[in-house]
């Protein structure tokens, strides 16, 4: 099971990755696993020297019976000291963002690929898509 956020690659150039764990209750776990999530708008910022997720919008197990399940709460990851100590001295530094990038499985556990990341500005996602259609272009020409 991986999830990936899609957005991210095509609105960020990805700097460098880190893997971290993510703080989750049961059926939270059980509706990632079943795919319902939405990665539209979240981001990771630090607070008080720990690191949180905004924004990742997980919906409600089907079949929950808890009543006061709010989707799109303030969720705790679980890094290094050092790591954080690292990621925290790169952003401020270069006035990078830190974004979820991937959401997957490692044996049971549950884990979040965020990125440090630059914002690309419109005219490269521009140049992007044009490439992008190019090569599709030359494919279908090759192919025939």
């Amino acid at each position: 099971m991986s999830l990936v956020n899609k957005k991210a690659k095509f609105d960020y150039e990805i700097i460098e990755s880190y893997e971290a764990g993510i703080i989750l209750t049961g059926s939270e776990v059980k509706s990632i696993r079943g795919g319902s999530v939405n990665f539209a708008g979240s981001r990771v910022v630090f607070v008080d020297g720990k690191v949180k997720l905004l924004g990742l919008n997980i919906n409600k197990y089907k079949y929950d019976s808890s009543e006061n399940y709010e989707p799109s709460k303030v969720r705790g990851l679980l890094l290094k000291k050092s790591e954080i100590i690292e990621i925290q001295t790169k952003s401020k530094a270069s006035g990078l963002t830190l974004v979820p990038v991937k959401l997957y499985n490692k044996g049971s556990l549950i884990k979040l690929q965020i990125a440090l990341v630059r914002g690309k500005k419109k005219f490269e996602k521009r140049a992007e898509i044009k490439k992008r259609d190019t090569d599709r272009g030359l494919a279908r020409r090759l192919k025939k």
